[in-house]
């Protein structure tokens, strides 16, 4: 295999000293190093003496990378470097020699620590990963050498207490043994024993099933010292731990697990600051360095348990030491998380963050004897501590201590209400039955967040299991509903591998010119002039490698010199068209699909006809579907400027999404807006649009856009110069602060409206927090709008309709009522489902329960009226027997159990069963009642065995039951009368 051309570099240049030194400890370290010393030692190491740009920790929500939870290590926000399809105008591709400390968090998917935190003392779910990164520049020989000088020189650790391990290379693979990486560390003065091959297992570093890849080579330490400890690395010894990895990416790993040499080589190293700390201060646990010990003090403050004492295993009575580390590690989770925007919710990595936060409460409160709010009294703790390095969690301190203490409060309901669940389910089951329902278990845990642990525990007080292979079955049914359908990539287009992109690179082939998609003009009667764009066709991609040709029937993308469609991107959906041939405008290429790959544009189409490189072709956008979409994301833009108008500067956009149908808009929000909120909203976004400004656009260097007042970004890499939308006020007086007018003003790639009146009218038709202090805005715009203002009157017609003859009906019949609470239902169904207004449909929400409520009130005084009549009646014709079965005319169940209620009361010592025959249906209501601690038969035993006979089911209590049957005729009804009452003078006289 070809070896790749990489930036070698003689390591005498590095002034690093390569003889091994020899003590037995650490006291040669120069000085204390605590977190944040070491911390700010590794950036300045590689900033001042080598060179390296110093990046931002990216926020722990991936950004535009699906695959990922969380960013769990520091190379997720490099992967397009690494993947070749960064924006070619972007600061990224400027990148050479990099360096920072990424925040990580490494709980929920292939990555995932959670529930082996707190068993020992060095997993954790959040931590900092500092890394040095070379992008074609350095490679092996500088890599291992600024490593080595770091480690000994500067943060003095004993050159004895470490060893470093490299590949021995795979035949299976055709990978030979990384032998230059040996030779580096033995001419660095490694000890020969102390330099370790291991396989690809531990020392071949791939980022996933296709992409970037290569040997890596791990340093180790050894905490015990004075010893050969060459046999414990790799082998699961806390005394032996790694605590640095330089990755060296030479390969790709193709679609059919193929490696090839990769045309540029890069450096990723990594090193947890945590473990790194741990050695620097001497420590055997990560828990017991400054990064912890003040969190684990303030847990003591706040608790009833014991000081920690750093315990593990049989040694942690009550696991009072594990619960400290669960609760350490969590709360520092939580508030990086929740910094970043990641809140506690229902799916995804907000659902994984859920069980990080009811996990934490569970140990504070269970294990530590916390008293509630203890939790969130914990993070001004973590934002001292790692606030220097992560600004923002000063910042959004009170926010993450609202949020923790909200589910705080709506866990310990959910605990409240899932032990109920499990009582009334035990005592409903078979006392035989020795297993729980899966069913049941798997309800509490998806909907209450009930841990499954707990529920075993709960069970195991009842000398009961749960149901683990039927548990199995649902997780496995739930994830399979969570996956991506099989052709999902399909849809999503076919992407450039890495040897294709590199290919086209290398073939001179120039990135897409898609300026022309912002050629369009409004013209004087108020329409949108789009023009076509003539292009050749540079390339074709038949999903695996580059092709001179695909036929007909085939799936490709197609890249060209230039391109009038809008890719995927910012939020705002692809645009839709088609592209003719030259000569053959009779022939239509529909575009499926459209995005970006490394500054090349890809459209992805089905060839009708023989496609080549070379093609001459003109390019049509569906006008009806951009327009659409440049009116959402105008209209998204004065959204986002008027919620900061409303509930000020605060306000923080959490993510949006523009098709041709709606816009989608998420912001921080502490709770669900009110109607008047709602109202005003719409009413600032309505002048905007009635005063039909001018929307401005222009491309200005980013280190200038930036400095613009009020000017709104949200978390991505942004191209370099950067497009400024602007609304009413042109971008050159942003620019020069020659303006006082408070403005939308944003930094935004997508397709915009040139003036405000052409949105004509939008409504918010819906608003909700999607999890707590998150909110989402769905809109619509144009004739949508008036639709749903005109649904909204409509059904607002139709309420005050109902409540007119709801409220001056002063003799209502009871089948009367039942039929208005029905339309009630019907018309609560409608304005839930129906896009009107969102003020409006809280509106007609409220009036709604109080409609219900009355016509429930006044049905249940007609029943209990009817009731008494009918008991009267049946009590005249029976007296008081023993065993009382008989009929009555009524279509509610609900009266057929007052009816027995009342006979009850009249005859406490009685067994008293009621049916209802309804007609035609032949359907039979059936009610039971017994007394209070009657022994011969239950109401429950007496409902199932009548309704069993009517081919029907039962349920309820020992002393009141009900269900349902069907009779064929009155001679079956008959039948069954004699039934039940013999049924019930046979289980009586059993038991005298």
């Amino acid at each position: 295999m070809a070896a790749c051309i990489c930036a070698v570099r003689c390591c005498a240049r590095l002034s690093v000293s390569v003889s091994a030194r020899r003590c037995s400890g650490l006291s040669r370290a120069h000085g204390h190093f605590t977190s944040q010393r070491a911390r700010r030692t590794f950036i300045e190491f590689f900033t001042e003496q080598h060179a390296h740009r110093a990046v931002a920790s990216a926020p722990v929500r991936p950004r535009g990378d699906p695959s990922l939870l969380f960013v769990n290590a520091g190379m997720n926000q490099f992967k397009p470097l690494l993947l070749g399809c960064a924006d070619p105008r972007s600061e990224m591709t400027s990148y050479r020699r990099v360096v920072n400390s990424q925040k990580c968090v490494r709980a929920g998917g292939k990555h995932n620590d959670l529930e082996d935190v707190g068993r020992d003392v060095y997993h954790h779910t959040f931590f900092e990963m500092l890394g040095n990164w070379s992008f074609g520049d350095y490679f092996k020989v500088e890599a291992c050498a600024m490593a080595w000088h770091l480690l000994t020189e500067v943060y003095g650790i004993p050159a004895e207490r470490l060893y470093v391990s490299y590949f021995i290379g795979d035949d299976a693979s055709g990978l030979p043994p990384d032998e230059e990486t040996q030779n580096i560390w033995l001419s660095l003065g490694v000890c020969p024993d102390h330099v370790l091959p291991f396989g690809m297992r531990d020392n071949f570093w791939e980022m996933g099933d296709t992409g970037p890849c290569g040997p890596c080579t791990e340093i180790h330490f050894d905490h015990v010292g004075n010893r050969n400890a060459a046999t414990l690395v790799n082998a699961d010894c806390p005394d032996v731990v790694e605590i640095w990895n330089l990755v060296f990416m030479q390969y790709n790993r193709e679609a059919d697990g193929g490696l090839h040499a990769l045309p540029q080589c890069s450096v990723d190293t990594g090193m947890g600051l945590e473990r790194l700390v741990t050695v620097l201060q001497g420590k055997r646990s990560n828990y017991d360095t400054d990064l912890f010990t003040p969190i684990l003090s303030a847990i003591h403050k706040c608790s009833k348990a014991p000081a920690y004492r750093s315990q593990t295993g049989q040694y942690d009575g009550g696991k009072v030491d594990t619960a400290y580390r669960v609760v350490a590690d969590h709360i520092r989770t939580l508030c990086v998380c929740i910094a970043d925007g990641v809140y506690p919710g229902m799916t995804g990595a907000e659902l994984v963050l859920r069980r990080i936060l009811r996990r934490a409460l569970r140990f504070s409160t269970e294990v530590l004897q916390a008293p509630e709010g203890s939790l969130a009294s914990l993070v001004p703790m973590v934002a001292h501590i790692l606030g220097d390095a992560y600004p923002e969690l000063h910042t959004e301190s009170d926010r993450i201590m609202e949020i923790i203490n909200i589910n705080e409060a709506q866990f310990l309901s959910s605990l409240k209400q899932g032990r109920r669940v499990i009582d009334r389910t035990l005592s409903k089951m078979d006392k035989d039955t020795i297993q729980f329902p899966a069913s049941v278990a798997w309800s509490l845990h998806r909907n209450l967040g009930f841990p499954l642990d707990l529920i075993e525990l709960m069970l195991e007080e009842h000398c009961m299991t749960l149901d683990k292979y039927g548990l199995e079955q649902l997780i496995a049914e739930h994830e399979k509903l969570l996956s991506p359908s099989e052709g999902g990539a399909e849809e999503r287009g076919l992407h450039l591998d890495l040897q294709s992109l590199s290919e086209l690179q290398s073939r001179g082939v120039l990135h897409t010119d898609d300026s022309p998609k912002y050629s369009y003009s409004l013209q004087q009667d108020g329409t949108y002039l789009f023009s076509s764009c003539k292009s050749t066709v540079l390339a074709l991609y038949n999903g695996q490698s580059l092709v001179s040709e695909v036929s007909e029937g085939q799936r490709c993308g197609i890249i060209l010199d230039k391109t009038c469609f809008y890719a995927e991107q910012g939020g705002q959906t692809h645009d839709q068209g088609y592209f003719c041939k030259d000569g053959l405008q009779d022939v239509l290429f529909p575009v499926e699909h459209v995005h970006l790959a490394g500054g090349y544009v890809v459209h992805n189409i089905t060839a009708t006809e023989t496609l080549r490189t070379g093609d001459q072709i003109e390019l049509h956008v569906d006008e009806t579907q951009r327009l659409a979409c440049m009116v959402k994301h105008t209209a998204t833009h004065i959204l986002n400027f008027a919620l900061r108008e409303l509930l000020g500067s605060g306000v923080v956009q959490r993510g949006s999404h523009i098709t041709a149908d709606r816009l989608r808009f998420d912001f921080s929000s502490k709770a669900s807006l009110s109607v008047s909120q709602l109202q005003e909203l719409e009413r600032i976004i309505q002048d905007i649009i009635q005063e039909n400004n001018v929307v401005h656009m222009q491309e200005v260097p980013l280190a200038r856009a930036i400095q613009i007042a009020g000017l709104r970004t949200v978390d991505e890499v942004y191209p370099d110069p950067v497009r400024v939308v602007s609304v009413g006020v042109p971008v050159s007086d942003l620019l020069s602060n020659h303006t006082h007018k408070h403005t939308s003003a944003e930094l935004c790639c997508g397709t915009h409206l040139l003036r405000t009146g052409g949105i004509r009218d939008l409504v918010i038709v819906s608003e909700r927090q999607t999890v707590k202090g998150i909110s989402r805005i769905i809109a619509v715009t144009g004739d949508d709008a008036r639709q749903a203002w005109e649904a909204g009157l409509a059904l607002q017609e139709e309420v005050e309709s109902l409540a007119v003859r709801i409220n001056t009906d002063s003799a209502p019949s009871l089948p009367t009522t039942q039929r208005l609470s029905k339309e009630v239902g019907q018309l609560t169904d409608a304005v839930e489902s129906t896009p009107i207004p969102q003020w409006q449909r809280r509106e007609l929400q409220t009036q709604l329960k109080a409609l219900q409520r009355s016509a429930n009130t006044t049905i249940r005084k007609l029943e209990i009226k009817e009731a008494a009549a009918k008991a009267k009646e049946l009590l005249s014709r029976h007296s008081k027997k023993a065993v009382l079965v008989d009929t009555l005319e009524t279509v509610s169940i609900s009266v057929v159990m007052k009816t027995v209620n009342q006979l009850s009361e009249h005859a406490p010592d009685s067994l008293i069963m009621l049916l209802s025959h309804l007609q035609p249906s032949g359907r039979v209501l059936c009610a039971c009642q017994v007394p209070k601690g009657h022994v011969a038969v239950t109401a429950s035993e007496w409902a199932l065995a009548v309704c069993g006979r009517l081919r029907g089911n039962a349920g309820g209590s020992a002393t009141v039951a009900k269900g349902v049957g069907t009779a064929m005729d009155i001679t079956d009804l008959q039948e069954t009368i004699r039934f039940a009452e013999e049924f019930a003078h046979i289980k009586c006289q059993h038991t005298q």
